[in-house]
């Protein structure tokens, strides 16, 4: 499978590996959200679907850090709702 090497594409990726993981690990990370200590309960997903992005997409895409701008877009803002120390 080719490397992905445009912008439009490494987000949409991004988005949707970060979606992904809230589907699957949705009372991990509402723990760790009102615990604050999310990327403490998720880290091995967040690795997990990190190495699958960088296997994906060109190394100029994957050092602009749309990944983890995903995660935080998708996991946490997303969870605005909950109680939490974070905010």
């Amino acid at each position: 499978m080719p490397l992905i090497e445009t912008e439009e594409a490494a987000r949409r990726l991004a988005r949707a590996i970060a979606s992904d993981l809230s589907l699957y690990n949705e009372e991990k990370i509402v723990r760790g959200i009102e615990s604050d200590t999310l990327f403490e309960e998720i880290s091995e997903e967040i690795e997990e679907g990190r190495a699958l992005y960088k296997s994906r997409v060109s190394p100029d895409l994957y050092q602009r850090n749309y990944y983890d701008r995903a995660v935080v877009d998708i996991l946490v803002r997303s969870k605005g709702h909950l109680k939490s120390k974070l905010w």
